[in-house]
């Protein structure tokens, strides 16, 4: 592939944190990619909710569904700027790898449960499964990934937090928050493509639940624009029964024409800036973007999916019974750690560990943020008595 200056490039990655002898045939960026592909918390991802839970319907978008289409959107995107397509899809298919069951109800509410003991994020968990969790290889925990792609997966991180990944590795992917520069171009490009993923399919998903309608996104001019582009050019989708194939098409030239506008917008910015390394793009200010114009329809059709969907009383009913699933699980695992899979009692139940220690606490978020919608309903279940998620 043809790299740009401002591209990283796997010959000067800035390596991995534990040494070893480079792939014969597959680039640093290729071997992260495969190394993510091949990890339990990826194939756990297909029965992670995105905005339905797992067992609302098959064709429902799910955490690796998402993350397939990040890494297609992403890769496009990579080409058309000569940034790195290796290093943009190992970043999109480990974005979530830290997300909880139940979407953002279960961060949220196990947020709550790690009040006073670090709280709980997706982003810094997702480092946390390919740095600790991940248990794959006989002289290092987790995947040992680059540096970049790490950088990458850890999109937001609080002060606090970066200061206390900077104490463990100097100079390492917490330090950008603290001097307040920018990640490489292929993790900014991953933000976007994310956002550019999930607002489309959550439309799709929308309709299809029949929680939204095509009427109701008329006020939406993102995608209405093309709904109606579409009408004029194949009249004939109007029809009673055509529907779905002009949702379809709609979302299609919605992300079209959201992908060619980072493109053009992020060429220009790169025009303006002239970044002549990594280093360079780094330090300017953010240059992958959406324009002024498509920033803010973004932000409407954001703000409908909020209101209509996200906050739709039939999506409330299960997210809130989702957040008690991941309480009563906090709340047991925490007075019997035994009950949780061996690796972790044991590390719950190492020597000065009480049921309050932060370790503990620790021990038991990541115990139930690796877990699937259906094995923390299946767990509750056993443990409670109750079944709130059929």
């Amino acid at each position: 592939m043809t790299l740009a200056a401002f591209a990283c490039d796997p010959a000067h990655s800035r390596g991995r944190r534990y040494a070893e002898t480079s792939a014969p045939t597959r680039t640093e960026y290729q071997r992260d990619r495969d190394r993510i592909v091949h990890s339990s918390a990826f194939r756990r991802l297909v029965y992670k909710t995105q905005v339905f839970l797992n067992h609302e319907g098959d064709l429902f978008r799910t955490r690796l569904t998402h993350s397939l289409e990040v890494a297609q959107l992403g890769r496009s995107i990579a080409r058309s700027l000569e940034l790195n397509e290796d290093l943009v899809e190992a970043i999109a298919l480990a974005h979530d790898l830290g997300h909880t069951p139940f979407g953002h109800a279960g961060q949220d509410a196990l947020n709550e449960c790690m009040d006073g003991a670090g709280g709980f994020e997706h982003n810094l968990q997702s480092l946390r499964v390919v740095d600790q969790l991940e248990e794959r290889y006989p002289l290092f925990d987790g995947l040992n990934l680059t540096f970049e792609t790490r950088e990458g997966i850890l999109k937001h991180c609080s002060r606090l937090n970066a200061q206390t990944l900077e104490a463990c590795e100097p100079g390492g992917v917490g330090r950008r928050f603290l001097d307040h520069t920018q990640p490489s171009l292929e993790a900014q490009l991953c933000n976007l493509a994310d956002e550019i993923a999930y607002n489309a399919h959550d439309i799709d998903d929308g309709v299809r639940s029949g929680l939204i309608t095509l009427e109701q996104l008329q006020v939406v001019p993102l995608f209405d624009d093309f709904r109606r582009q579409t009408l004029l050019e194949y009249a004939h989708l109007a029809g009673p029964t055509q529907g779905r194939r002009l949702l379809y098409e709609a979302i299609r030239r919605m992300l079209s024409a959201q992908v060619y506008d980072v493109i053009d917008t992020t060429r220009q910015a790169l025009e303006r800036a002239a970044p002549a390394s990594v280093d360079a793009a780094r330090a300017a200010q953010p240059l992958l973007s959406f324009s002024e114009d498509m920033r803010k329809k973004s932000m409407m059709l954001k703000q409908f999916l909020l209101q209509n969907l996200y906050r739709h009383p039939q999506v409330m009913l299960m997210t809130g019974q989702a957040r008690q699933v991941i309480r009563e699980l906090f709340e047991a695992y925490l007075r019997e750690p035994v009950q949780m899979q061996a690796g972790f009692a044991v590390r719950a139940q190492t020597a000065g560990a009480t049921s309050e220690s932060a370790v503990t606490l620790r021990v038991v978020a990541d115990y139930i943020a690796g877990m699937t919608d259906r094995f923390a309903s299946r767990e509750h279940e056993r443990l409670t008595g109750q079944r709130l998620l059929a």
